[in-house]
């Protein structure tokens, strides 16, 4: 807000806020950044702990993906996609391609997650309508799931907190019970069990296998979702049980991707290529928006055909492959291979996990504390031992966070989870400063 924090003031609509919040909680104003940390206009530094909404894997202000925008903005900022193509665009499908599991063949460049997974959902049905099977427009998605807020990715979206408000807008797909390894309904542990929990996605897909495109999931963890968490294997069993009915395997890994999980892409860890993957968040290292899905020969070739046999993929957005993303996406790129950051993030993964641990693991209100990789919750209850949450009206995580503004930590929180996910450049030192921020900020809001 440019004056004060009335409502009168209040030009700007935040998203995922209520706006009179800012009647006591005015908008920090962030003049800033460098490297994991963010700065107001009066100079006061924050550890951005959640990278920016995800975004950011090698600090603010990276001088290599800075170099890399600047150069390519001095030559060609932007140009229509359709029927031209560019260096940075060449170079960022060369790049991903190359990493990609066995199999993702061909990149479709969008703006955003939501979009990537628009085009996603799209592509895959209209293929089979290309193949002559139009009847397969249906999507199975999870429950707790997240995949954007565009009407077609609300219509998956198993997280009711933004799904439920506007269901009479968008088409409504089939949800499926997915993985609950907080709650396990078969009393497992989710580092040994054998993935019970995909009965019902089994039942679901033999059931409308037939209607089905596809089923869409978040590899690994549901962010959005309160950051539930669910071992590999069920991964490897989706992709065998879509591959004997015959539907596409849709993996959205927008906000796991790129190193969030331990490696590049979530969906290794179970040997898994799915038929589609939509990316978005790190890919520019959270330079500028850009997203893309990854997709197969066998798609691309259901849409390659003579003009007159109207089978394109009509799908496009204004800023498609924009060069300065482009070549912001190929720097990042560039820093994984150049600094074998997968390997040598190891180390400070593991100490993260620790360090978060060793501060919370016995703490009174701690109902859980689970981490795949970069990503690390604690999930809080007013008592654990009962599984009684928070009253959700007192909004203790919200409370939670605004301790942390003022400690000098961006904890951002998910409901009454306090959660992880810092840039990768972050050091030991500096994860333990954050842990120490993170526990000072529970304890002054819960005394």
């Amino acid at each position: 807000m440019a004056n004060g924090s009335g409502r009168e003031s209040m030009r700007i609509w935040h998203p995922c806020t209520q706006m009179k919040d800012h009647e006591s909680y005015p908008p920090v104003f962030m003049d800033r950044g460098q490297g994991i940390y963010l700065f107001d206009r009066e100079g006061n530094a924050y550890i951005d702990a959640i990278s920016s909404w995800w975004v950011n894997l090698f600090g603010h202000a990276n001088p290599r993906i800075v170099a890399a925008v600047t150069e390519q903005l001095s030559r060609l900022e932007h140009v229509i996609f359709a029927g031209v193509t560019h260096a940075p665009a060449e170079e960022l499908a060369d790049r991903l391609l190359k990493i990609a599991m066995p199999g993702l063949s061909r990149i479709f460049l969008a703006d955003n997650g939501s979009c990537a997974v628009e085009a996603a959902l799209k592509m895959s049905h209209a293929s089979f309508r290309n193949l002559g099977h139009p009847e397969k427009c249906r999507f199975l998605f999870l429950s707790n799931g997240y995949h954007g807020e565009t009407a077609g990715a609300l219509g998956v979206c198993g997280d009711r907190l933004y799904a439920a408000p506007f269901k009479p807008l968008f088409i409504e797909q089939i949800e499926v019970p997915g993985p609950d390894c907080l709650f396990c309904p078969h009393g497992k542990a989710r580092e040994t069990c054998d993935t019970e929990c995909f009965a019902p996605m089994d039942a679901a897909i033999a059931a409308h296998k037939d209607a089905l495109a596809g089923v869409i999931v978040e590899p690994l963890v549901q962010c959005a979702g309160n950051m539930r968490m669910y071992p590999p294997a069920y991964l490897a069993k989706l992709r065998r049980a879509t591959t004997a009915a015959g539907v596409h395997f849709i993996a959205d890994e927008i906000a796991v991707g790129f190193g969030r999980t331990g490696t590049m892409f979530a969906c290794e860890q179970a040997g898994a290529t799915p038929d589609f993957m939509c990316l978005s968040k790190g890919i520019t290292g959270g330079t500028l928006p850009l997203s893309c899905v990854l997709t197969t020969d066998a798609v691309f070739d259901a849409f390659y055909h003579d003009y007159v046999d109207d089978k394109a993929f009509l799908h496009s957005h204004s800023y498609t492959g924009n060069p300065l993303a482009c070549a912001a996406a190929c720097a990042t790129l560039r820093i994984f291979e150049d600094d074998d950051v997968i390997n040598a993030n190891k180390a400070k993964i593991a100490h993260l996990q620790r360090a978060v641990r060793e501060r919370f693991a016995g703490y009174r209100h701690v109902m859980d504390i689970r981490s795949t990789g970069w990503i690390t919750a604690v999930e809080l209850y007013a008592d654990p031992g009962r599984k009684e949450p928070f009253d959700w009206r007192k909004r203790i995580g919200f409370q939670i966070y605004q301790e942390a503004i003022k400690r000098g930590a961006w904890l951002r929180n998910l409901g009454d989870i306090v959660y992880f996910m810092p840039p990768y450049v972050i050091t030991e030192a500096e994860i333990d400063k954050l842990a120490d921020i993170a526990l000072d900020a529970v304890k002054a809001v819960l005394k």
